[in-house]
């Protein structure tokens, strides 16, 4: 289905990430889901097909296009039907190489982003803890000052993407008293082989298989104050600036493996038969389908029509927050009809729709749980 709001740059970009999909994504990415990461290499040939550079100026390799084309690029990752290599890349370009590209000095973003738009430098960002979750005032890692020159990090961070992979992490710690909630937050670039970080644990995960997770912990890890990211106590709104970004892109990734579903389970019921007719001959499980296709294309249009005032400029917190809500809980409402509909090669590992059903649930959880984002929305009513 064709959408509102895209321009020919855009679709080119579309095309060519499917290709990548369909050509060095599907016929690899089961033995990724085994190793539990996406190789290194893989992640290269996406930089040198330029797909790490599309937000970013060509003065660092980048094609300086728009929000659009983010989208663009994780609603086709999410339609790969391998969720664990979308959210790898994804949290590479949109979720954390945006702190450094956004409030980065210009000495740190020519020292770093040519790597990070070809892919020989992989990203992370560092902020939930255990316990913490979504309340970001609420992280307890702490950066102490070292004469004028050194700040020393102290404490652990949970879930974090890329976490075994990273060679930068764009890490939020405190650096105030605790009186001065939402100012006394400051972000900082750690580069991997610091001493004072460790990867602590990989964390085996339920869905995301092919995205390597990790639990990483800082002691007494020295790093420059040259390495602040933006300015210091000021950390707090950058992270909430760049949830608007990661929301829309796991909105539109979410979309993507809802589509992909969808399309999987209209071929299954076509050709499986039960009771002397192909379950399509069903009008409970078509009319289902055509309720579910309906809204998806209902949510993709909402999507691309914020992505494109985003773009101009408008403030669109509140659209961004209603999409990360919408989109997460009708992608798992999406693909448990659709698994249901499989019947039960739908359970048998290997299928694309059981490796969703496991993908997905996290589209409600991560980047902002559902009830985190109603809040903003009611807020904004």
């Amino acid at each position: 289905m064709s959408v509102l709001f895209l321009e020919e740059e855009h679709e080119l970009l579309r095309d060519q990430v499917r290709r990548f999909v369909e050509e060095e994504i599907k016929p690899h990415a089961d033995a990724w889901e085994v190793q539990g990461q996406t190789p290194r290499d893989v992640l290269r040939r996406m930089g040198e097909l330029g797909f790490f550079g599309i937000r970013y100026p060509e003065r660092y390799g980048g094609s300086d296009m728009d929000t659009r084309a983010t989208v663009v690029l994780a609603e086709e990752l999410g339609r790969s039907t391998y969720s664990g290599v979308a959210i790898t890349a994804l949290v590479h370009t949109d979720m954390a190489s945006v702190h450094l590209f956004n409030a980065g000095t210009e000495a740190q973003r020519d020292a770093h982003m040519p790597g990070v738009i070809s892919g020989d430098k992989i990203c992370a960002v560092a902020i939930t803890e255990p316990g913490v979750g979504s309340d970001v005032k609420g992280i307890r890692t702490t950066a102490r000052r070292k004469g004028n020159d050194a700040f020393v990090l102290n404490g652990a961070k949970m879930f974090i993407t890329n976490g075994v992979l990273a060679d930068l992490y764009c890490v939020a710690a405190k650096t105030g008293p605790e009186d001065r909630p939402g100012k006394n937050v400051t972000m900082f670039l750690v580069e991997k082989g610091t001493p004072g970080l460790r990867v602590a644990t990989q964390l085996d995960k339920h869905g995301w298989r092919s995205s390597d997770t990790a639990e990483l912990v800082f002691e007494d890890c020295e790093i420059p104050a040259a390495n602040i990211l933006g300015e210091e106590d000021r950390g707090f709104y950058a992270i909430m600036r760049n949830f608007q970004n990661e929301r829309l892109v796991i909105g539109a990734m979410a979309i993507g493996e809802a589509q992909a579903a969808l399309d999987l389970t209209l071929e299954h019921v076509k050709t499986r038969h039960a009771f002397g007719a192909p379950l399509w001959q069903k009008q409970a499980i078509r009319q289902r389908l055509a309720m579910l296709s309906a809204r998806v294309a209902a949510a993709r249009q909402f999507i691309y029509a914020v992505a494109k005032r985003d773009a101009d400029g408008e403030d669109v917190v509140r659209e961004v927050s209603m999409i990360k809500a919408l989109c997460g809980e009708l992608v798992n409402e999406v693909v448990y009809d659709c698994q249901q509909f499989h019947g039960g090669s739908g359970l048998m590992r290997g299928m694309a729709i059981e490796r969703l059903a496991r993908d997905v649930r996290v589209q409600a959880i991560g980047g902002g749980a559902t009830e985190v984002m109603l809040e903003e929305v009611a807020k904004r009513l």
